[in-house]
C-alpha cells in the first residue's frame, strides 16, 4: 500500500478569492497544509496540484512539489484525479487547502482505515458537530452516518426532524481530508456528475448516488476551515488558544 496527498489549488475560489494564498503567520494558507501532510508517517509524498502560475510559484518558492493540472477543473476531485494518473501508488488522500489547522495524526488515523479494507472505494475524515447553529450553516458539508460508519447522506443545512441531541449522534461534519482507491478515483471522476451532487455543491455525493462505499473515518478535535473570509479570523483565534497547534506552528515554520 502506498499513500500519495494532494492538495488542489486554484486562486478563483467563489466565496473567497485567492484564499489559497491568504497569509497565516508568514506563510500562505495553502503551505500550512503541505507542511503538516509531510510531517504524516504513514504519506509518500505531497503534492500540489494546481493550474494557476503563481500557486505554482509560491509553492517552488518553499521547494514544494507541483503538478500543473488543466484549467477547466470545476472540483478539486477531478483535478486530483489528473495530478496522479501517472503516479506509482494504490490510494490517493486529497487534502483541501483551506485547512491551515490539519492535523499530521489525522492523516495517519485515514490511512489506518485504509489499511484495515484497501479494496474499499472512498474514506472521509468527520469531526463532531458542536453547536446546533452548524447544523444549518451552508459553508461547509455535514453527513448522516449509519451505525456500521458508512455515510449514507451529504447535506448543507439538515434535513432531519429529530432534535439536536439526537442529531448529533448520527450527523458528523465533513472535513478537508478524503482518501480514494487511485483507481476508484479515476473512475468516479470519469463519471457524470449526479443531480444531488449538482444541486447541493456536494462531490461526495457522486460516490453516494452511484451505489459506491464512502466510509466515516471519526477524528478529534473536528477542525474549523477557511470558506468565507470572516472563517480566517476564526481560525487564527483557534491557533492562539491550542497547545498542539501552537507547537505544530513551531515546527512547520522553523
Amino acid at each position: 500500500m502506498k499513500i500519495v496527498a494532494v492538495i488542489p489549488a486554484h486562486l478563483a475560489s467563489i466565496r473567497f478569492p485567492r484564499k489559497i494564498l491568504f497569509p497565516f503567520h508568514g506563510l500562505p494558507m495553502i503551505e500550512h497544509v503541505r507542511r503538516r501532510a509531510l510531517l504524516s508517517d504513514t504519506v509518500s509524498d505531497v503534492y500540489v496540484a494546481t493550474c494557476d502560475e503563481e500557486i505554482a510559484e509560491v509553492v517552488n518558492e518553499f521547494d514544494g512539489k507541483i503538478i500543473m493540472t488543466a484549467n477547466t477543473h470545476t472540483n478539486g476531485t477531478s483535478r486530483v484525479a489528473e495530478a496522479v494518473k501517472d503516479i506509482d501508488c494504490t490510494h490517493v488522500m486529497l487534502l483541501q487547502g483551506d485547512e491551515p489547522l490539519l492535523l499530521p495524526r489525522h492523516l495517519d488515523i485515514l490511512a489506518q482505515a485504509i489499511s484495515a479494507e484497501p479494496e474499499g472505494d472512498a474514506w472521509n475524515a468527520t469531526g463532531s458537530i458542536e453547536n446546533e447553529e452548524e447544523l444549518d450553516r451552508h459553508s461547509f458539508v455535514k453527513c448522516a452516518v449509519s451505525g456500521s460508519g458508512r455515510i449514507l447522506y451529504c447535506f448543507r443545512r439538515t434535513p432531519c426532524y429529530s432534535t439536536f441531541d439526537v442529531q448529533k449522534s448520527f450527523v458528523r461534519k465533513i472535513l478537508g481530508i478524503i482518501a480514494y482507491r487511485k483507481d476508484f478515483l479515476l473512475h468516479i471522476t470519469a463519471l457524470s456528475a449526479s443531480p444531488i451532487e449538482q444541486a447541493e455543491f456536494i462531490e461526495q455525493m457522486r460516490i453516494i448516488e452511484n451505489g459506491y462505499s464512502l466510509w466515516s473515518v471519526p477524528v478529534i478535535p473536528s477542525l474549523p476551515s477557511v470558506n468565507e473570509p470572516e472563517e480566517a479570523e476564526i481560525v487564527l483565534d483557534y491557533v492562539r488558544h491550542n497547545t498542539e497547534q501552537q507547537e505544530l506552528l513551531e515546527r512547520i515554520s522553523g
